[in-house]
């Protein structure tokens, strides 16, 4: 019988970085399926961004090993990075110029050729409801419209994975759900996979299907909700009473000063 499971989009095998003696991720193994919206959650200094970084090809491993569509971080990353995008936490757009020439940057970082580049902005803009906003400076726009923006530009190419690092953090209620929306249609419109990291339980119950949770570095649970109740052995707990369970509920991360900061950070801009 034919195998209905979707290929594998992004694999990992005892990915580890270390900065001196301290082990930031420790051995994590874990993939995602073409066309899923996986959901990496953690306390503040569990390794989330650095993961992410690794996996983007923006910070090489200290050991192990990762493919996106079968090309390897290390011995391959200039066809990873035509394959993946990523919207960090920090800011990506430049205030100082229109989202039509936020967007013009990044077609022409991304090496697209003169003939397409205006459809595929002027494309990214109406798909994120930024059309009537494509002149305006990004100075003026909203936190929503700056992080949709921010997603635009990391979809010119047409990535095959999108890593979104706290895709909402910072933004009041309407513009949350508006991005979720775009999310959505994202994946629907592209098939595009969607790995994510996130600090709302709510948000990542109502976009993701499987949760990766990390805890100091290590990857401690990994499933869809269910799966997680069942290995936690606590059958009606919530999203959020998991994360506690397995984050443990009254320890603080250590070594979160730079990722508390660029949360905070990126909160003020886009209040």
């Amino acid at each position: 019988m034919p195998d209905d499971d979707p290929p594998i989009v992004l694999s990992a095998d005892a990915l580890t970085r270390r900065f001196g003696p301290h082990t930031v991720v420790d051995r994590v193994s874990l993939s995602v399926a073409r066309g899923e919206v996986f959901g990496l959650l953690g306390r503040n200094g569990a390794g989330k961004s650095t993961l992410i970084k690794m996996l983007t090809t923006l910070l090489p491993p200290s050991s192990g090993s990762a493919r996106i569509e079968g090309f390897d971080i290390r011995s391959q990353a200039t066809r990873v990075r035509a394959l993946v995008g990523y919207v960090p936490q920090a800011l990506s757009a430049d205030g100082e110029l229109t989202g039509y020439e936020n967007l013009l940057v990044f077609a022409r970082l991304y090496e697209l050729p003169r003939a397409v580049r205006t459809q595929r902005i002027e494309e990214a803009l109406a798909f994120m409801g930024l059309d009537d906003a494509a002149h305006r400076l990004v100075a003026t726009y909203s936190g929503g419209m700056i992080r949709r923006l921010e997603i635009a530009q990391s979809m010119l190419h047409r990535p095959r994975l999108l890593f979104l690092d706290e895709p909402t953090v910072g933004l009041d209620p309407v513009a949350r759900e508006t991005v979720w929306q775009h999310i959505r249609r994202l994946r629907e419109r592209f098939d595009t996979t969607i790995f994510m990291t996130t600090h709302y339980m709510d948000e990542a119950e109502a976009l993701c299907g499987r949760f990766g949770i990390l805890r100091a570095g290590a990857l401690v649970a990994c499933g869809r909700l269910d799966e997680l109740r069942a290995a936690s052995g606590l059958p009606a707990a919530t999203l959020d009473q998991l994360f506690a369970h397995y984050t443990g509920a009254a320890q603080e991360a250590v070594d979160a000063y730079a990722e508390t900061s660029a949360e905070r950070r990126t909160s003020r801009r886009l209040a």
